[in-house]
């Protein structure tokens, strides 16, 4: 039988350099001439700044056997989630890290929290067992993370991407833009919101 331990090692609790190199699912960050190799979720990696600029990353130094590596996220909610996840057993830090970046650590947290299974089982690597792990086990300990609406990630599907692109249009900046989509978002939680819903809300928060 094989099975994998995981040791967690809070000896680099963050990096804060130059980025250096970056792709979807990992970057370099280059500290005083050393060169850090980091993994990430997709929602990291949307919020990464340009190459060669300052960047700040938590992180999660990770033994396993006789590999260390190392893991960063953008902020410490999604690492604590990343470490309720990979207390699971049958989720390593690789399927941990598909998981978050399939899903928002808010939306993940409030699936957990409400128990729906059904769009726990369409996160990658999970199945009907695993999921109703994550329930069983992570329910009462989800609430414990603190999620900072100034960083919450959005999944910048067509229809934000649009909206974005409208505001864009109407003169606004990109980065304006995508926080002001970012918040009408947020603020929506569960309601279904069209395009022009979308546009004319964050407009409102464009002005503010």
């Amino acid at each position: 039988m094989y099975i994998s331990i995981l040791f967690y090692d809070n000896m680099i609790t963050h990096l804060n350099g130059t980025l250096i190199y970056k792709t979807t699912n990992e970057v370099i960050v280059e500290c005083y001439g050393v060169g850090y190799q980091i993994n990430i979720s997709l929602n990291t990696s949307n919020v990464l700044p340009n190459v060669n600029e300052k960047i700040f990353l938590h992180t999660l130094l990770i033994h396993r056997e006789d590999v260390m590596q190392l893991y960063g996220f953008y902020d410490k909610s999604e690492r604590s989630m990343f470490t309720l996840l990979t207390s699971i057993p049958g989720i390593g830090p690789k399927s941990a890290i598909g998981i978050l970046s399939s899903i928002t650590v808010s939306d993940l947290k409030y699936a957990i929290e409400k128990g729906n299974m059904l769009l726990l089982k369409k996160m990658p690597g999970i199945g009907a067992k695993t999921a109703e792990r994550l329930l069983v086990e992570l329910k009462d300990k989800v609430n414990k993370i603190e999620i900072d609406s100034d960083k919450i990630v959005i999944s910048l599907d067509d229809t934000l991407n649009d909206a974005i692109a409208a505001l864009v249009t109407l003169g606004y900046n990109r980065t304006v833009a995508e926080k002001a989509v970012k918040k009408t978002m947020t603020n929506a939680k569960d309601m279904k919101l069209s395009i022009e819903d979308i546009i004319r809300t964050s407009l409102k928060y464009v002005l503010q």
